[in-house]
């Protein structure tokens, strides 16, 4: 116990003493009275090195501790006197404790002289009820010091205060225990501890600048259970030395049985919602002016919004969750539109909800869109709500008496929803703050479920863009075996009698029909095309049976060899598409042309016509855009998806194009080693 004492008051001494440093040189910078502040740090650490140095009961100690105590009553009368806040009876009170401290003293001096032994017990005695009473008075004052001063120095002033209740109130703690039954060297060891904590609360306000200091909500509700643990477990010693000293030969069990059960109602209480939820409304209510500390609320409520990702709630949840948690509300239930109604959706917590909650309700929907009101539920119950409110909550939300407020979802004039918010842990009325602070999330929290379904609309819009895409190249190549077949048919009408007229238009209808079932499988909900990969493909020979296939529709001359590295299906109806673009602008008797080059690592594949030809305003805006043709009936998407094909292979399509003149499109591919093109 002896070192514990040491260690814990020196340590304290070095704190007190670097803050009186400390405080020297910055409290003028601060804003607060310095030297009587200084002085009383001094003293403190003076008297706390004397209790580890010389010990709790020597003269010196008990004298500088009575002069502590004047000192720091002289700080405080100046913080009091600064912001005009004194009154008559406040003064009085210092007076007042001011002559017990110098009583304490004059006691201490007297109980060294060589009086009877009762009459030293008396002073002893009469010195400990004026250290008690001067700590009393000292924690009156306290409290009367921790609610003045100017807006921006309330901080620091009640940080002061508190490391100035710390220290009297363990005077207290230590004077009634010697009272009690003796010098208790478990509470001194208690009193270091906490008075080396206690240095935290002055350290606090040097690192604020002249702006002010502003306690958190958090930092004080942490603040004030590391306080009150402190005194639950100095009252479990105090309670330990009592039965030690009067329990007899069961000290031993009593003490056993004090510890394990004010260990087990600590760990109950700290685990206990319903507490935790009432310590931080008694903290918000009676330390700061505002409830809600707002920078740290909008910071959880943004991120819990915020936070998406692999194993987090929808962002509907989300919602409830974010906007119950400002309130301390348990559990939340989101109500979504059905068309002019609003039903149940998403639920947080939310016990189960009857079956007339997803039935949806109209006059609901009416009333909060027309007036943005949150409504207080128990005002309905009670029927104190404004005029026509009552009608529009319906049945099922007022029989439910976990239901505490409806906070409407509005985006702009629009109702995306609301959000029934259950009952806190401690109940209470709404009042303006949670109104304002309920208003405004709710319109972040709408914006967010607004863009959310934004978001679903443009993905099922691009769903339907990317099925109406692939409709229009079915549709496309449709058109192509259309116009092919109704060439053939033309020409039958003057070739009919040719045998070789016969074969090539049984070849082009074969190829139609092939071509048409792979149109349906394609348009079969079971089909899953496969990619092709990459592989040598003889183009000369796909070139040749794609103009054996033509040949009934118009002449199509091949020349040239390469061996291309390429998908084949894809190729083909890449050339497909170039020949049918070719087809329908060559006269009748202008054969057309597929040219196949090899030039080092690429195979150029050239498809020439002598038709029309394209203007080079027609080739740079229109020509690869989809839907963009210059034929009447022309679907605009042979060229945009021959380009399409041709890079997804790694390869270029470009054009060389004069009106009058005819074109040239050239397939540009990499070229199959020589090893690819003999395996």
């Amino acid at each position: 116990m002896v070192m514990l004492i040491l260690w814990g008051h020196a340590l304290a001494a070095l704190g007190f003493g670097a803050l009186a440093l400390a405080w020297a040189r910055r409290a003028a910078a601060v804003g607060l009275p310095s030297r009587m502040l200084v002085a009383a740090l001094a003293v403190t650490a003076l008297w706390a090195l004397a209790v580890a140095g010389i010990g709790e009961a020597d003269l010196v100690t008990r004298v500088v501790q009575s002069l502590r105590n004047l000192t720091w009553l002289a700080a405080m009368l100046v913080l009091v006197r600064r912001t005009g806040a004194g009154a008559a009876a406040v003064y009085a009170l210092y007076a007042a404790t001011a002559t017990v401290s110098a009583l304490a003293i004059g006691c201490a001096l007297l109980e060294t002289l060589p009086f009877a032994a009762t009459t030293l017990a008396t002073l002893a005695d009469l010195r400990l009820i004026a250290r008690m009473l001067a700590a009393v008075g000292g924690l009156i004052l306290v409290h009367q010091l921790a609610f003045v001063g100017r807006e921006r120095e309330r901080g620091r002033i009640v940080l002061i205060a508190a490391a100035i209740a710390t220290i009297w109130g363990l005077d207290l703690l230590v004077a009634a225990a010697d009272w009690g039954w003796g010098a208790s060297p478990a509470v001194v060891v208690v009193r270091g501890v906490a008075l080396t904590a206690a240095t935290v609360f002055l350290a606090v306000p040097l690192q604020a600048d002249r702006r002010g200091l502003s306690l958190s909500h958090d930092v004080a509700m942490r603040l004030f259970v590391a306080t009150a643990i402190a005194a639950y477990v100095g009252a479990t010693l105090l309670a330990t030395q009592v039965a030690g000293r009067y329990a007899g030969d069961a000290a031993r069990v009593a003490q056993t049985a004090i510890v394990l059960g004010a260990t087990t109602a600590l760990m109950t209480l700290l685990s206990t919602p319903w507490l935790r939820a009432w310590t931080k409304v008694k903290v918000a209510k009676h330390f700061f002016d505002h409830r809600y500390d707002y920078r740290a609320e909008w910071q959880r409520f943004t991120a819990t919004l915020g936070s998406p990702g692999e194993g987090a709630d929808p962002l509907d949840r989300r919602i409830v969750r974010a906007m119950a948690e400002l309130t301390g509300s348990p559990a939340g239930l989101l109500l979504i539109p059905a068309g002019m109604a609003l039903e149940a959706g998403a639920a947080w917590h939310w016990p189960e909800h009857p079956p007339e909650a997803a039935a949806g309700d109209t006059a609901l929907f009416a009333y909060l869109s027309a007036t943005g009101r949150i409504v207080a539920l128990d005002q309905v119950r009670r029927g104190d709500a404004p005029e026509g409110e009552g009608a529009a909550v319906p049945a099922w939300m007022c029989t439910q008496d976990e239901a505490w407020a409806l906070v409407p979802l509005l985006h702009g004039t629009s109702l995306i929803g609301a959000i029934l918010l259950a009952r806190p842990a401690v109940d209470r009325a709404l009042d303006w703050e949670d109104l304002d602070l309920l208003r405004v999330a709710g319109r972040q929290a709408a914006s967010y479920l607004a863009e959310d379904r934004a978001h679903a609309a443009l993905a099922d819009a691009a769903r339907f863009d990317e099925f109406n895409r692939r409709f229009a190249f079915i549709l496309h190549d449709i058109k192509n075996m259309v116009s092919g077949l109704s060439l053939v048919a033309r020409n039958a009408e003057r070739h009919a009698d040719n045998p070789a007229f016969r074969a090539d238009m049984v070849e082009t209808l074969k190829d139609s029909a092939a071509r048409m079932n792979a149109l349906l499988a394609r348009l079969s909900q079971h089909h899953r095309s496969l990619p092709e990969p990459l592989q040598p493909v003889d183009v000369a020979m796909l070139a040749a049976r794609l103009a054996g296939a033509r040949r009934a529709q118009h002449a199509i001359e091949v020349a040239g060899q390469g061996t291309a590295l390429a998908q084949p299906g894809r190729l083909e109806q890449l050339l497909g598409h170039l020949l049918q673009n070719a087809v329908e602008a060559s006269p009748a008797d202008a054969p057309i042309a597929i040219a196949i080059t090899t030039e080092g690592a690429r195979v150029e594949i050239d498809v020439v016509d002598q038709g029309c030809g394209m203007s080079a305003a027609f080739i740079r805006d229109q020509l690869f855009r989809a839907f963009a043709s210059s034929k009447p009936d022309g679907f605009g998407l042979g060229a945009y998806e021959a380009r399409e094909l041709a890079t997804a292979m790694g390869g270029t399509l470009t054009v060389t194009s004069r009106e009058g003149a005819g074109t040239r499109f050239r397939v540009t591919l990499p070229a199959a080693t020589a090893l690819e093109a003999a395996a």
